[in-house]
Formats: C-alpha cells, sequence, structure tokens
C-alpha cells in the first residue's frame, strides 16, 4: 500500500512540474487557460491574441504582440507590426532592440546611421532588412497612394526591459520630446553655438507626433529647418538696415555663422546624404526573388539564415515563409534549433503541436493576421483549408540552417531509421511497420486527410491582432 501511494504521489509531482514547464509565463501574450471546454489541446494556446498599441499618430501606428517566454526566462523576440499612411514619415529615433523588417505591402525608404556614417535604401514588397539597437533611423512611405505594412521581430537580448522597446526620439519637440530636450538649455546653447531663441525654435516645433505627413519630394534642407531659417530670414528683415555700415556686415556675419553650425549639424544628421559620409552596408533581401528550398505541387518553403543574409547572425534570428496550396497539409515535423514565430500573411488553416508527452496541446484554426509560435522541440504540422493557399512567414530564434525533423513522409526520420529497432519501440513487425512508414510517397507537402473547417468569427474571443489588409 505504501509503495502505491508512493508511486502516485510521484505521478502528480511529474503532472504538475510538465504542466509548470509548458505553461511557464502565462501573462506573455499566450493564450494558456481556455482549453477545458473543448477537450484536451483545443483551444488556441500558442496563438498570441494580446496586442498593444505602442505608437498612435496622424500618420500611422505601431502594434506590438509580445513573445512567450519560458522556465522564467524572458520572451527572446516579440512581433511588431507598423503601418503608415502615404506620403508619411516615421521620424528619426533610435531603439533598445535591433529589428529585422519585412515589407509586407508597398515600399519604403529607410535611412539609418551604420559605422558612423549615413546609408539609405529603397525597400519593396518583400525586403528583409536589420537595423541595429542603438543605430539612429527614419522611415518614409514612397509608394504612391499605398498604405505601407511593415512586420519586424524585436529582439529583446539588449533590451532595457522597459516595455516591448524604447524608443529615443532624435528629432522631436513637444511631441514625441527629442532626446536633446532633456539636456539644460545653457548646454546645449554652447553645443550648438546658438542663442536660447534659436534652440527653442527647433526643439519646440514639432506637435503631430511620431509618424507625420510629409512631402518626399527630396528637398535640399528638412521642412524643420526650413521654418527655422524662414524664421531667422525675418528675425533679419525687422532687425533692419543696420547692414549698411561694416559694423552691422559684421555683425550679419557672425550671425550667419551661428545659423550654420546648427544648420550643418541638423542638415548632416537627418538629411544631407551627399555631404555626409557614406558607408558600405548589407542590402536589403528580398524573399519573394529566391527560389523557393522546397516546392511541389502542394506548395513551398523558403528558409533564411545567417549564410543567405549575413546581418541575421549578428541577432542570431532566422526567416522562413511558406505557401501551402488549398487542401494542402506540411507534415509533421520538429524543429531541433529554435522556437518559430509565425504570422499568418493571407488565407487560413489549422496549427497542430503536441506536447512531449504525446498528447494535443493546440489545435486551431488562425487566419490573416494571427500571431503564433511553436515552442522548439515540440511536433507540429499546419493545413491549409480548402478555399485557398495557407500564406504564413515568421522568424526563428536561430539564425543557423534549420534543418527539420520530419516524422513522417519520404524524407522522415521513420524511412531513415526503419530497422528492427523502430518496429520493436512500436511493438510491432518490421514489415507491418514498414508498410505503414513506406505507403507515403511524397515528403514535407502533401495533401491534408482531413480539410479544416472555415473558420467563423467568435463573438465571445475577438481578434486582438490588426488585421494586416488595405482598406
Amino acid at each position: 500500500m505504501g509503495d502505491r501511494t508512493a508511486v502516485m504521489l510521484l505521478m502528480l509531482l511529474l503532472s504538475s512540474w510538465c504542466l509548470t514547464a509548458v505553461t511557464g509565463n502565462r501573462g506573455s501574450g499566450a493564450r494558456g487557460g481556455e482549453e477545458g471546454e473543448g477537450g484536451e489541446g483545443s483551444g488556441r494556446r500558442f496563438v498570441l491574441e494580446e496586442s498593444e498599441e505602442v505608437v498612435k499618430a496622424e500618420g500611422g501606428e505601431v502594434r506590438v504582440v509580445r513573445g512567450y517566454g519560458t522556465a522564467g526566462r524572458p520572451a527572446p523576440m516579440h512581433i511588431g507590426f507598423i503601418t503608415m499612411e502615404p506620403k508619411t514619415l516615421y521620424i528619426p529615433q533610435y531603439l533598445d532592440s535591433s529589428l529585422i523588417l519585412f515589407v509586407r505591402r508597398g515600399e519604403a525608404r529607410i535611412g539609418w546611421i551604420y559605422k558612423d556614417g549615413m546609408v539609405e535604401r529603397r525597400l519593396k514588397m518583400g525586403d528583409i532588412i536589420h537595423i541595429a539597437a542603438g543605430s539612429t533611423y527614419y522611415m518614409v512611405n514612397t509608394g504612391k497612394g499605398q498604405r505601407l505594412q511593415i512586420i519586424c521581430s524585436i529582439d529583446t537580448s539588449e533590451s532595457l526591459g522597459l516595455g516591448p522597446y524604447q524608443s529615443f526620439f532624435i528629432g522631436g519637440g513637444m511631441y514625441p520630446s527629442s532626446v536633446l530636450a532633456g539636456f539644460d538649455i545653457g548646454t546645449l546653447t554652447a553645443a550648438f553655438n546658438v542663442t536660447t531663441e534659436e534652440m527653442d525654435t527647433i526643439l519646440g516645433a514639432h506637435v503631430r507626433g511620431p509618424i507625420v505627413f510629409y512631402n518626399d519630394r527630396a528637398p535640399s534642407q528638412p521642412r524643420s529647418l526650413v521654418s527655422y531659417m524662414q524664421f531667422k530670414q525675418m528675425q533679419v528683415q525687422k532687425e533692419g538696415c543696420a547692414a549698411a555700415d561694416d559694423e552691422g556686415e559684421e555683425e550679419m556675419q557672425q550671425e550667419e555663422n551661428k545659423r550654420w553650425t546648427l544648420r550643418k549639424f541638423l542638415t548632416n544628421l537627418f538629411y544631407n546624404r551627399k555631404k555626409g559620409k557614406k558607408r558600405s552596408a548589407p542590402n536589403a533581401y528580398n524573399l519573394y526573388d529566391r527560389d523557393p528550398d522546397f516546392h511541389n505541387s502542394h506548395g513551398w518553403s523558403i528558409a533564411l539564415d545567417e549564410g543567405n543574409y549575413a546581418p541575421l547572425g549578428i541577432n542570431d534570428i532566422g526567416v522562413y515563409l511558406v505557401n501551402l496550396t488549398a487542401g494542402s497539409m506540411m507534415l509533421p515535423h520538429v524543429n531541433p534549433t529554435a522556437t518559430e514565430y509565425g504570422i499568418v500573411l493571407g488565407g487560413s488553416g489549422i496549427i497542430q503541436v503536441v506536447y512531449p508527452n504525446g498528447t494535443t496541446a493546440m489545435n486551431a484554426e488562425v487566419s490573416e493576421g494571427d500571431v503564433f509560435l511553436i515552442p522548439r522541440y515540440f511536433p507540429f504540422c499546419q493545413i491549409a483549408s480548402l478555399i485557398g493557399p495557407f500564406e504564413f512567414f515568421g522568424f526563428t530564434t536561430s539564425a543557423r540552417r534549420n534543418r527539420p525533423q520530419f516524422l513522417v513522409g519520404a524524407s522522415s526520420i521513420l524511412r531513415t531509421m526503419l530497422g528492427p529497432e523502430l518496429a520493436a519501440g512500436f511493438g510491432v513487425t518490421e514489415e507491418e511497420l514498414r508498410k505503414v512508414v513506406e505507403a507515403q510517397k511524397d515528403a514535407v507537402m502533401v495533401a491534408s486527410w482531413t480539410p479544416p473547417k472555415k473558420r467563423g468569427k467568435r463573438e465571445d474571443e475577438p481578434l486582438v491582432i490588426r488585421r494586416m489588409v488595405d482598406v
């Protein structure tokens, strides 16, 4: 009797430990407590539906879906969604987190500081580019009449922990405040070699938010600087005709030198790419210009690692893109090197995830705009609905070459390990096992035997993440 009680207590302890290890950090964004009604694994445990608005301005917004931490460790990354209206500018800033930007829709011009020099790139749909933490950058929507939509990974390894990320605005004024505004006015006037009035003109002018409407006709000077120079011209006119004598001319020359000091600083920092120091920075990498790593009649997939695009290795983040045809399935497999974060770009389907003990962790319907994750080592598969292709893009927590281990199919580990040992593990003969394992002639992507239902609107569980669709 005592032995039986001890065994039962041990089983309860192990069950409790497994549950704690899996659910880990429920508060970090994954839904972890709503699976009871639909049976085991029927909920949306690894669908990240809690988003937060980080930026809301006249020209656009930024929303963030926080990642999922486990065993007391913080989430390795968050997922950001940047939306900018036509002819808008995301003003110069730097972050405490590195970004990998993916242009979902539209076109953009992005400039940033790279090795103390100014770099600028034009981006189109499908482009990937890396912005390092602490690097000042700006972004302009250059698409004609088109909304710019960007999905980005937000690396947390260098974060201050003050939120999903922390912005430090270089440009700005009243709202948002420039980091320059935090210095004593005497310090600033001495550093810039200008008057208090001139400094107030620059730092107090901008009141329209971090994303503003902007004329991208490439003027020779930024709009704030143009306003400043117009103000100074009016001031000189009011101060009148003292320039007629030599003393007046000398004073005006001194004043012009002061203006030039501030003008030169701001122009070189934000706009003057011709005279500024340039560096040879990596170009953007376009996913849609690359041939698939795998393709057959059921779909195709692309995996991008540091060998393909070196900047991914800086923060050890990979990128992938998958497109399944209607009614197709990506066979059950395991990622042994990384956790995967996915964003549904189009269509709908089902994501199935399995616990280490062989029970269903999640069997969830997802559609455009949903964000999901697959924990490292957890077996999973994706199934497209019958109504159309199922396309999803995402990031992984490793920039090394991904070698997924497929559990089923012509290239599966079951096929590779087929022999008496594996048969004994299943408790069947080798012939019986061979008949089942070798029945599937296709690899990686196959026709689905159980088509998922079309996802309907759930009145009691609205989707929080903003749909990335054009209006």
